[in-house]
């Protein structure tokens, strides 16, 4: 088995078609592809995938063995990323991640903190949504990221910074927003926003688990991606979305955070890592974890709704 037939079958499972497969991620015939393929289940002894009307569908076997597939490419990325650094020993970088949003509370602390602990070294960004940076951290393209506690991910350990609450934003005119705390029972009848379950997963369960509890059901009338997107939408469409409460640093004048009422739901925030790294650096900027959450908390009390 070659690594070449761990990266065709990973590009047919999430085309979920050979043609796909073949034209957009390969670059070559697709007859060439379905050898390929048949030579990988030879290989392991099982049958992997089956066609029908729908395309190409994952066996039980298959999709066990996808997620070995994937582990494997990434432990190879990985290392050839290891290994890459290791030619220049001498310059010293470290690579933060940032779920999209997050910068604005936990960025400054974390540079204080590597400028005091660590100085003379090259520190790099890195702003995506949580399931990505969750794989930049399997790949080692990332030291350490802030983060949802990503399920699918069992080369990473996560630490908990802070619980987040959840907060209700509204249009500043809204009729709610003369209310300090809302019931999510009042959102029935509005326009109600949210995240999609495929970029922000952990969110997204959150919010449901909210709405489950206060026995409403809400179809969302959009799903976006950002927190920008969301109070655009907010302001133009006279909606009403739950988000994290880092997202009261966001709010134009024309949107406002309020609090929930009664069990308010929180969602944790976490600083993950690969625990496959061995860098010093990572070691040395972990040991201050619980002092830069402290340091981050102490702050937020100051502007908390």
């Amino acid at each position: 088995m070659e690594l070449r037939h761990l990266r065709y079958f990973v590009a047919v499972a999430e085309e979920g078609s050979l043609t796909l497969a073949a034209e957009r991620r390969l670059h070559t015939a697709q007859p060439s592809l379905s050898r390929q393929i048949r030579d990988l289940e030879t290989e392991v002894g099982v049958q992997l995938l089956t066609r029908s009307a729908r395309g190409i569908e994952l066996t039980e076997a298959g999709r066990i063995f996808l997620d070995h597939a994937r582990m494997a490419l990434l432990q190879v990325e990985a290392a050839g990323e290891a290994a890459r650094r290791a030619v220049h020993p001498t310059k010293a970088s470290f690579v933060l991640g940032f779920l999209t949003g997050h910068e604005m509370d936990w960025l400054p602390e974390s540079l204080n903190i590597l400028r005091d602990a660590l100085p003379n070294i090259d520190i790099t960004l890195a702003s995506q949504s949580s399931p990505e940076l969750a794989a930049l951290l399997l790949r080692g393209k990332v030291d350490v990221a802030f983060l949802r506690r990503e399920a699918q991910a069992p080369g990473l350990a996560f630490k908990l910074l802070t619980k987040e609450p959840l907060i209700v934003v509204l249009p500043a005119a809204h009729r709610l927003a003369a209310r300090d705390a809302i019931h999510p029972r009042d959102f029935e009848g509005e326009i109600f926003i949210s995240v999609p379950a495929a970029t922000s997963p952990i969110l997204r369960a959150t919010i449901d688990a909210c709405l489950a509890r206060a026995a409403i059901l809400l179809t969302p009338a959009h799903e976006v991606d950002t927190l920008s997107m969301a109070t655009s939408l907010v302001a133009t469409t006279g909606g009403i979305a739950l988000l994290p409460l880092y997202a009261r640093h966001a709010l134009p004048a024309s949107v406002v955070g309020r609090r929930l009422v009664d069990e308010i739901p929180t969602i944790d925030l976490v600083l993950g890592y690969n625990k496959a790294n061995t860098s010093p650096l990572l070691k040395a900027f972990l040991a201050k974890a619980d002092d830069l959450a402290a340091r981050v908390a102490q702050k937020s009390a100051l502007y908390a709704l």
